[in-house]
């Protein structure tokens, strides 16, 4: 999955997905002209491109995702932090943490997942 970039309209698209699947073509085109009052054409196109770009599938005419919402963030995230500081994750931890000053709870909360993916990495 290359290209993972949602806009604001697909983004809320795809949370229509989410949080009906498994559902049918027509049911997509129902909620979406509720939603975002499309028509069908215009949830059939958008559906097709996030379909090319393997998030969901649309299998005789039942719609489902390839992906969870969390994986396609962490996959976002990924490429942002590849793009803009060269794949390292302490470097966009600290120009993080200068922009905004962290609370005790997030530095403990930061610390127990660090500890936790140190103790999966052991075993």
């Amino acid at each position: 999955m290359e290209d993972t970039r949602l806009g604001v309209v697909e983004s809320r698209f795809a949370d229509i997905i989410w949080q009906h699947e498994p559902l049918t073509s027509g049911e997509l085109v129902k909620l979406c002209g509720e939603e975002l009052e499309w028509k069908k054409s215009t949830t059939y196109t958008v559906l097709k491109k996030l379909c090319d770009k393997g998030i969901f599938q649309n299998q005789n005419g039942m719609v489902t995702s390839r992906i969870s919402k969390q994986e396609l963030h962490a996959a976002q995230s990924r490429k942002f932090v590849e793009d803009t500081f060269e794949g390292s994750l302490p470097a966009f931890i600290a120009a993080f943490a200068t922009q905004k000053a962290l609370s005790q709870g997030e530095i403990a909360e930061i610390r127990r997942m660090i500890d936790g993916f140190d103790e999966k990495r052991k075993r």
